[in-house]
């Protein structure tokens, strides 16, 4: 939970801590969604399940880009983050198929 602030003294100020709120609880949702995805996507690395790997990757794809046309993670990180993914699971399934 977010650090508590001095009381507030005006609506305006009380209404903006509440938005605040909400925000920050939306966005804590979806990065933790992110996380989630990339680790579902890891586990089916390591497990070399071909099938899982791909709908993992899938997922995780989707819910990166989401977050990042929100604006709750950068793109550059949303680049980052989708290539590295991209990369290990292609190299899983290129060993795979060889």
């Amino acid at each position: 939970m977010a650090a508590k602030s001095a009381p507030k003294k005006n609506l305006s100020a009380l209404k903006r801590a509440r938005q605040a709120e909400k925000r920050n609880a939306r966005n804590r949702h979806q990065r933790s969604g992110v996380k989630s995805a990339s680790k579902a996507v890891e586990s089916a690395i390591n497990e070399n399940n071909k099938e899982a790997l791909q709908t993992a990757l899938g997922a995780a794809v989707k819910t990166i880009t989401s977050a990042k046309s929100k604006g709750i993670i950068h793109k550059n990180n949303a680049a980052r983050k989708i290539s590295r993914l991209t990369k290990r699971a292609n190299a899983v399934l290129r060993a795979e198929n060889a």
